[in-house]
C-alpha cells in the first residue's frame, strides 16, 4: 500500500506554497508525485516544479493519470508521497481508478467562467467540480478546503 501523506488540488500544482509549505508540514514527506496529463508532457514544467521540490529536499515525479492509477502501488515504503492533482475531474479519476487516497486538500481552484467563489475561501468551483468532490467524498475520503497548513479547514459544501 503507498504511503500517500495528501492528496492536494492545486491548478498551479507545484510552487511555493506546496514545494515548502506544504511539504514541510507533512512529516517525513519526501517525493511529490504530480498527476496531471499536461505536465507530464511538459518538460519545462518539470523543470520549474522540480526546482521547487529540491529546495524543499523532496524528490518528484510527474505521471500521467493513468501511469498513476498503473504504478502508484508499486511505491517503496520509505516514499512518503505528496500527492498533488489541477482538478477535482483529475482526483476523482485516481479514487475511481483504484488510488488509495483518504484525504482531500482543496487548495487553489481560480476563477474562471461560471465558476463561483465557495464559502469563504478564495476557491471557485463549478457544479461539475462539486459533482467530482460529492462522489470521491461518497467513498469515504475527507474531502476539505485549506489554503495553507496552518489555515482552518472548510467544507466545499457551505
Amino acid at each position: 500500500m503507498p504511503d500517500i501523506l495528501l492528496t492536494r488540488i492545486d491548478n498551479r500544482l507545484v510552487h511555493g506554497q506546496v514545494g515548502m509549505a506544504w511539504t514541510s508540514a507533512l512529516a517525513g514527506c519526501n517525493l511529490i508525485v504530480v498527476a496531471d496529463d499536461a505536465a507530464a508532457a511538459d518538460p519545462v514544467q518539470q523543470s520549474l516544479m522540480s526546482a521547487t521540490a529540491q529546495s524543499a529536499g523532496c524528490g518528484i515525479r510527474f505521471f500521467t493519470l493513468e501511469k498513476t492509477i498503473a504504478v502508484i502501488h508499486k511505491a517503496s515504503p520509505s516514499q512518503h508521497i505528496f500527492l498533488v492533482v489541477r482538478t477535482p475531474q483529475d482526483a476523482r479519476k485516481l479514487v475511481e481508478g483504484g488510488v488509495p487516497i483518504d484525504k482531500l486538500c482543496i487548495g487553489n481552484m481560480h476563477v474562471a467562467p461560471g465558476k463561483v467563489v465557495t464559502g469563504d475561501s478564495h476557491v471557485y468551483m463549478d457544479d461539475g467540480d462539486k459533482e467530482d468532490l460529492r462522489a470521491i467524498r461518497a467513498r469515504n475520503v475527507d474531502v476539505y478546503i485549506q489554503i495553507a497548513p496552518g489555515d482552518r479547514k472548510i467544507d466545499f459544501e457551505k
